[in-house]
């Protein structure tokens, strides 16, 4: 029995797009060592990287060559605190496309409870005209 040709074609860029990140917390995510506070806890400057490593996972294969996605915008509640050794997994659902705009709702749980929500949104551009702008501010 054959089988159906597998399709080479990328995914489209489209709502409903999910990624996913996991961190495992070490005392180099804490509060302490981000200096976001005085608890060897996961601090939210690492949650909020998580969740942003999430929303970039689900653009992964749907970017066309030379593209990239930067952050623009990310609001997060901070709803528990997870301790070194735990997991944290992340995930990002693309909500919305508006021309190179795209929305994300966002979140994260650890083993025992989901610890963080939110909105995230990315934009996309040109890696290398992006770089060649930045770059440009240097003296």
């Amino acid at each position: 029995m054959s089988q159906a040709p597998q399709s080479s074609a990328k995914p489209r860029l489209t709502a409903g797009l999910t990624g996913v990140a996991t961190r495992e917390v070490t005392e180099a995510d804490t509060a302490i060592a981000l200096g976001s506070g005085d608890v060897s806890v996961f601090a939210t400057p690492a949650l909020a990287s998580l969740m942003e490593a999430a929303a970039v996972a689900a653009l992964r294969d749907v970017l066309d060559e030379g593209q990239t996605t930067v952050g623009v915008q990310l609001e997060i509640q901070h709803l528990a605190a997870t301790p070194v050794g735990m997991t944290v997994r992340a995930e990002a659902r693309l909500m919305a496309v508006e021309g190179r705009r795209l929305s994300f709702r966002v979140s994260a749980a650890d083993a025992t409870e989901q610890i963080g929500v939110g909105t995230h949104q990315r934009v996309i551009v040109d890696r290398a005209r992006f770089m060649h702008r930045t770059l440009a501010k240097q003296p």
